[in-house]
């Protein structure tokens, strides 16, 4: 990964199944705070894009579990922005205890003002567009799939 951001999760017993182990859903809810701290880190947190008549649904997610979490094991949510486009951005995550990969995924957000209509944000807000370019690492539209 890129331009990243790591954020340390402790696994919670409220987070595994009746198996011990960390039930799938809790995977996307980890995307989130790692989402949203690589955000804040950056200069950019949500409730400053929100004051700006900005949000970002998800509209896409995927995860692909490679092997268990379990409660205590402590983690490491790797974040990334991986693909920006005027209407929408996609971000990338490795979820690691240790060294170990345990899971990886993406969530693709659309650029929506708050009645929900498409923003083109290049076009709307050039200046926020610019840093996340700068974030990207490459020009916008060029990130990896």
């Amino acid at each position: 990964m890129e331009c990243r951001h790591e954020t340390r999760i402790r696994v919670r017993y409220a987070e595994t199944d009746q198996m011990g182990i960390v039930y799938h859903a809790n995977y996307l809810v980890w995307f989130e705070v790692g989402r949203a701290e690589f955000m804040r880190a950056r200069g950019l947190p949500y409730p400053e894009l929100s004051a700006q008549g900005l949000e970002l649904p998800v509209i896409e997610a995927s995860c692909r579990y490679r092997a268990p979490a379990r409660y205590d094991d402590q983690l490491t949510v790797a974040t990334a922005l991986d693909l920006l486009r005027s209407t929408r951005l996609r971000f990338r995550y490795e979820v690691y205890r240790g060294q170990k990969l345990l899971a990886t995924g993406t969530t693709e957000h659309a650029f929506v003002n708050r009645q929900g209509r498409p923003v083109n944000l290049a076009k709307k807000k050039p200046e926020l567009w610019r840093q996340l370019e700068r974030l990207l690492g490459t020009p916008a539209g060029e990130g990896k799939p």
